[in-house]
């Protein structure tokens, strides 16, 4: 595209921005999913074993009432499925951006205000239970519009500023685990500990806003966000298109959400050389049929892959507990083993890909090796989860977990970035934004079907 001296971003304040807010969108689910023993804590029957963020000093977790970390699960998904597709109609109503990205940016500001501020109030279980519900179900609604707003807004920038946002994102789901280990490490009491856990996304997400309404003020960020709106979605795609790869250099990010909002990502340059270039550019609309059948195997392997993940990340392995005897340990075993493996271990299997891409869509071993994650649903229910009246604990020792977890999250980020970009290999250049329309339907499909059968799995533990 033809552009004049494009000019500076003085002092990297643009990428600084974009990256903070890449921080910010994702700081809600991944603080919500990292304190579920908070909330399960506060929803028993006696909130005193609310002792902690995490466990009580016997190292035992607090018993799951109301089912919570299946419901928060569920209804962290069901928003992204609606939303993604709603965010197609607000392009279509011409809801400004400022309005989507601001408004949502202070509706979650307000809800997880709402969220610190429930830590000091006393109210009955199912009280509790209802506002935090509503809260997570408005909060990732507000979170879905706000991310598919910000990557209209990429698709303006140059492909190394999406890179920057999207590694922003992948350091939120790190941020939480070691914002709850820092708040068990305090030393300070249940409450204040809790209170100060839950002021930090709060604090983010005031960065978010702040970095949103400077970038008016900046040269190089209104040079290239004053696009008009045709052309900013028409640029979109191929910014899009062109940041896996450089994405993948710096680890991919881990939450599904973000992934499901960046599944038609691929390297447009370095994949298009493998068409058949016998094969000409079909003019005219893409049809959704042709390309489903081109892409059928990737998107059913994506809907497998988080179908897994979700059936029992977080409900199931938020509740395997040390085997140790009481101490400190036990207390910092699931924040560490769970959600800070989980997430740094996701993120290397994503980076993967950078360096490899193996198997190949050809290759019958993809659907073999997603298949078998289904293995990782009965060894993480046989694990060290006390409360159980059903199954036998076959896997006692803390060394399993860890080593399933391990495997279960690499594995997770591999084949979900591989997926991602062998898709876009099977379809022409033109097909790419519709075969990244239904891998990101698809993905949040996954989701949502794992999110559903954490219920089942639940209950035959």
């Amino acid at each position: 595209m033809a552009r004049g001296a494009a000019p500076q971003d003085r002092y990297h304040l643009v990428g600084i921005s974009f990256f903070i807010l890449g921080l910010g969108t994702l700081l809600p689910w991944n603080f919500f999913i990292t304190a579920i023993p908070y909330f399960q804590g506060r929803l028993a029957e006696d909130n005193s074993t609310a002792e902690n963020l995490s466990t009580n000093h016997t190292g035992t977790a607090p018993a799951d009432a109301f089912n919570f970390n299946n419901w928060v699960t569920l209804l962290s998904q069901l928003p992204l499925l609606l939303f993604t597709l709603l965010n197609s109609f607000l392009y279509q109503c011409s809801i400004p951006e400022t309005v989507r990205i601001l408004g949502s940016l202070l509706a979650i500001l307000l809800l997880f205000a709402l969220t610190a501020a429930l830590v000091k109030v006393d109210m009955s279980p199912g009280t509790f239970f209802s506002i935090t519900m509503a809260s997570i179900w408005f909060i990732n609604s507000f979170g879905a519009v706000l991310q598919g707003s910000l990557f209209g807004q990429l698709g303006t920038m140059p492909s190394t500023y999406s890179t920057l946002f999207l590694s922003g994102q992948g350091l939120a789901g790190i941020s939480a685990a070691l914002a709850m280990l820092l708040s068990m490490a305090s030393g300070v009491d249940a409450q204040t500990s809790a209170l100060g856990y839950f002021i930090t996304p709060c604090m983010g997400i005031l960065m978010s806003i702040v970095c949103y309404l400077s970038l008016p003020h900046l040269e190089f960020a209104r040079y290239y966000l004053a696009k008009k709106p045709s052309q900013a979605q028409a640029h979109e795609l191929e910014t899009k298109i062109e940041l896996l790869p450089a994405d993948e250099k710096n680890g991919i990010p881990n939450s599904p959400q973000k992934a499901a909002l960046t599944l038609n990502l691929d390297s447009e340059k370095e994949k298009e050389p493998e068409l058949e270039p016998e094969e000409p550019q079909k003019p005219g609309k893409p049809s959704i049929l042709v390309v489903l059948r081109k892409i059928w195997l990737m998107a059913l392997c994506l809907v497998l892959v988080f179908t897994v993940t979700l059936s029992v990340f977080p409900a199931i392995t938020a509740m395997v507990t040390s085997s140790t005897s009481p101490g400190k340990w036990s207390r910092f075993f699931n924040p560490i083993c769970c959600f800070l493996l989980f997430n740094i271990m996701d993120c290397l299997g994503r980076s993967l890909t950078s360096y490899f891409l193996w198997p190949d869509e050809d290759s019958r071993l993809l659907p073999l090796l997603v298949c078998l994650r289904f293995l990782f649903v009965p060894l993480f229910m046989l694990c060290h989860v006390p409360r159980r009246s059903r199954l036998p604990i076959l896997f006692p020792q803390d060394a399993y977990f860890i080593t399933f977890m391990l495997l279960f999250a690499v594995s997770n980020g591999y084949l979900v970035s591989l997926t991602m970009c062998l898709a876009p290999r099977q379809v022409l250049p033109h097909e790419k934004e519709v075969a990244g329309a239904l891998m990101t339907f698809f993905l949040a499909l996954g989701l949502s079907c794992g999110a559903s059968l954490s219920f089942l799995f639940k209950a035959l533990l």
